[in-house]
C-alpha cells in the first residue's frame, strides 16, 4: 500500500500520542521533503520537531521538485502532498485541511484525516474514540461538532 502524508495528520496523531497507529494501519507513510521542512520549522510545536530529527523507519522522505502549479492557492507542504500522491499513484493521501482535501478529490486521490484514521483504529479495537475525540479536543484541531456525533454515533451502533 502507498500512502502519502501531509503535516497536521501526523502533528495531530503526535499530539494525542497516537502516532504509532500510523504503521499499524498502512505499514510505511512517505511524506514529501516539503512535509519534513514543515515539521522542522522554528514555528512547528516542539513534539514535531523532535520527532522528524529522529524519523522512525516506517517514515519515508521523498524528494518533489516540481509541484503541480494548480495547487499555489494551498500551502507548501499540501502541494507537494498532493503532487506526490499524483505522481506515486497512491492507495492513499492523508491530508486534514478542507481546501487540501478537495483538491485531492478533484485529482481522484483517495483520502483519509485524522479523525478517519481514529475511526479505523477503533473498528480494530485498537483506541477508543471518544477518549481519542476528547484528547483532540484539547488541541487545536477543528471538528464540528456534528461530524463528531456521527462519528461517536457510528461506533454506538456497531
Amino acid at each position: 500500500m502507498i500512502v502519502v502524508a501531509d503535516t497536521s495528520p501526523i502533528n495531530y496523531l503526535l499530539l494525542i500520542g497516537q502516532i504509532d497507529l500510523l504503521p499499524r494501519l498502512f505499514g510505511q507513510i512517505i511524506i514529501p521533503n516539503a512535509v519534513r521542512d514543515e515539521m522542522l520549522d522554528l514555528d512547528a510545536p516542539p513534539i514535531l520537531q523532535q520527532w522528524i530529527a529522529k524519523p522512525l523507519p516506517w517514515l519515508i522522505v521523498q524528494t518533489v521538485t516540481v509541484t503541480d502549479e494548480t495547487l499555489n492557492a494551498l500551502d507548501p507542504g499540501e502541494q507537494a502532498a498532493i503532487t506526490l500522491a499524483q505522481t506515486l499513484s497512491v492507495d492513499l493521501l492523508i491530508i486534514d485541511e478542507r481546501k487540501g482535501r478537495q483538491a485531492a478529490s478533484d485529482r481522484g486521490i483517495p483520502i483519509i484525516g485524522t479523525l478517519g484514521i481514529l475511526d479505523d483504529a477503533t473498528s480494530q479495537g485498537w483506541i477508543d474514540l471518544a477518549s481519542a475525540i476528547a484528547q483532540l479536543q484539547q488541541t487545536n484541531f477543528r471538528i464540528s461538532r456534528q461530524i463528531t456525533e456521527m462519528l461517536l454515533q457510528k461506533q454506538v451502533d456497531s
